[in-house]
């Protein structure tokens, strides 16, 4: 099963395009059609419809569940670097593998994924660092396009590069984006508080 996290923001459906893209691209892989989706505002309950929303929706070649949750980000303080050979290519709903590196991150508010000496995404977002002069850049080694990412990519608002983990003092700040953050929320932290394994 797979699964789709969109953002809908006082009865707004963000991003809409690149998550059907997304939806389509992974059941071509996995030899299957991509369900419609339903008119998801007229899903939507009467008391989420001035608020940012998280609806998730699970599914195969048919619409298996739709959840509508008011939304309210982590905080990140810090990071736990964790290596690991994880293939995270597809949304899928079963989170356990990425559950167990989680686990790992020892009193730190989440972990960032390292495969091969490469910066990756933590378990729930991709990254993006910024540097002394204000530009931000996101990993080309991620485990998951992201939709923000593709989104922010293609607006020319954050450039792809390979990050190694040598290269951390290069950047000043980390944030964590997926569909329901973006850079200018400003979830994330100093890359001082990215905790080295």
């Amino acid at each position: 099963m797979f699964l789709e996290t969109i953002c809908i923001n006082r009865s707004i459906v963000q991003n809409l395009p690149v998550h059907l893209g997304r939806m389509n691209r992974s059941a071509k892989v996995f030899d299957m059609q991509a369900p419609p989706l339903p008119d998801l505002i007229a899903l939507l309950p009467a008391e989420l419809k001035d608020k940012k929303v998280r609806c998730s929706i699970t599914y195969d070649s048919h619409i298996l569940d739709i959840r509508f949750i008011d939304y309210t980000p982590r905080i990140i303080n810090s990071l736990r670097l964790v290596e690991s050979d994880i293939n995270y290519a597809h949304k899928f709903s079963d989170r356990q593998s990425l559950n167990n590196l989680l686990d790992q991150r020892n009193g730190c508010d989440e972990v960032l994924i390292v495969q091969n000496n490469c910066i990756t995404d933590t378990t729930y977002s991709n990254v993006v660092f910024s540097n002394a002069a204000g530009r931000l850049f996101t990993p080309d080694t991620y485990l998951l396009n992201g939709t923000k990412r593709q989104l922010l990519l293609s607006k020319g608002i954050i450039s792809e590069t390979r990050i190694t983990h040598g290269d951390l003092h290069l950047y000043d700040k980390v944030y964590l984006i997926n569909a329901m953050l973006d850079v200018e929320d400003r979830v994330g932290t100093d890359v001082k508080n990215i905790i080295m394994r």
